[in-house]
């Protein structure tokens, strides 16, 4: 059991950090295939033939050619999908071809895996690679509710599998939980949490189960076979943050909590709004001056790549005002907060008197506060930090529209 953090300790994993690396730059690479799809998970993903991940390979090589890599990669994530469902031979090649665009180790390398995908034998793979952060999809220990959310694990899977990725001797474990499931209940939850808790792994994701359109379970909420509850969930958010405060993991997101030095390095140089490149079917980018995505289709992307072209979906000019609005958005929901002043400097003709206007009324309704230019939510604000999202997104379309 972790004990207690210092309030120094805290302050470290919780502010913002040093430009430590120049320019960062994360790499992404979806991996779409999964034996089957859970009823929550929106993203891209198929069931694979032997010989679509022969094509996926092969195309991610080609993509990978397509990209101008202006300087080495700081940080690499493999999503997907399920990267643990190819062999430890396919798991190879693809971090053979991640390797040739880094330039050189990356600081931080992460790889999401299924707990019933994990092997010795793909950990060794991967450990020889050189990753050093393991991110499982536990979701939850209670069978019920994991038969609910169409995951394909046990809980006894689950255990081995984090025994296996400890004694492998990664650097850094993440487990993601996920709460507000339908029919559970907050001892439930409370119990998911102190479980985890008890693995000690080095960070944690709990995420508020969202109803995303064209899953399973938004047709369930639309025929009214779940429900939301808002007032329930604010609960859920609030035991967490206790729970894991007395547990020694510090908040450094809405759904992120760390111990000092592990809090996830790709997914903070993301919401800075640094550049990043993406590669597979549905993987989007910013770097150059654009941002967009690729195709969420294996065969659409590969007949793409045969025309030389990537990044073709929603492919919009990233300015300084649209970086501004970006950052404000993504960097509320990290306690470090957003200072503005570089982002007037950086964006002058961003909105900002309508910015202004919109955070004194967040500050007034007591989901904001801030420290000269250095801007974070409350709790309070924590509990709605979607919609405080996109009220400074309008703060930002009414500015612009009305300059």
């Amino acid at each position: 059991m972790i004990g207690p953090l210092t309030e120094q300790a805290k302050a470290e994993v919780t502010a913002a950090p040093p430009a430590a690396d120049p320019l960062p730059l994360g790499l992404y690479v979806h991996v779409p295939f999964c034996a089957s799809t859970c009823d929550f998970c929106a993203f891209y993903q198929k069931q694979p033939t032997a010989d679509d991940i022969r094509r996926f390979l092969a195309g991610l090589s080609r993509e990978a050619e397509l990209v101008a890599w202006s300087r080495p990669v700081t940080t690499v994530f493999w999503g997907g999908g399920t990267p643990g469902l190819l062999s430890p031979r396919d798991l190879a090649r693809l971090a053979e071809i991640t390797r040739e665009q880094c330039g050189g180790p990356p600081a931080e390398w992460t790889v999401e895996l299924a707990p019933n995908s994990v092997t010795e034998a793909r950990l060794a793979v991967l450990r020889e690679a050189g990753v050093t952060r393991v991110s499982m999809g536990v979701q939850s220990f209670q069978p019920e509710l994991l038969e609910a959310l169409g995951r394909q694990h046990t809980r006894g899977q689950v255990l081995r599998a984090y025994d296996r990725v400890r004694a492998a001797g990664f650097a850094s474990v993440n487990l993601d939980l996920m709460f507000a499931l339908p029919g559970q209940t907050e001892a439930e939850w409370t119990a998911d949490v102190r479980e985890a808790v008890a693995l000690a792994p080095d960070h944690l994701s709990t995420y508020c189960l969202t109803f995303e359109e064209d899953t399973k379970l938004w047709v369930k909420l639309s025929q009214g076979r779940v429900k939301l509850d808002l007032e329930h969930e604010a609960r859920l958010y609030e035991a967490t943050w206790r729970q894991l405060d007395a547990a020694g993991y510090a908040q450094y997101e809405v759904s992120n909590f760390a111990r000092p030095g592990h809090a996830c390095r790709h997914n903070l140089n993301t919401w800075r709004m640094h550049e990043w490149v993406g590669l597979g079917p549905s993987a989007a980018s910013q770097k150059d001056g654009w941002r967009g995505g690729n195709v969420a289709d294996l065969e659409q992307w590969l007949a793409h790549l045969e025309r030389g072209a990537r990044v073709t979906e929603d492919r919009v000019a990233v300015t300084a005002v649209l970086l501004a609005e970006d950052a404000l958005i993504f960097g509320l929901r990290m306690n470090a907060g957003v200072d503005l002043a570089p982002w007037r400097r950086r964006a002058p003709a961003a909105p900002w008197r309508k910015v202004e206007e919109t955070l004194a009324a967040l500050q007034d309704a007591g989901r904001l506060m801030r420290d000269g230019d250095v801007v974070r939510l409350t709790d309070r604000g924590r509990l709605v930090a979607d919609s405080i999202g996109a009220e400074i997104m309008g703060a930002f379309d009414v500015g612009v529209a009305s300059a």
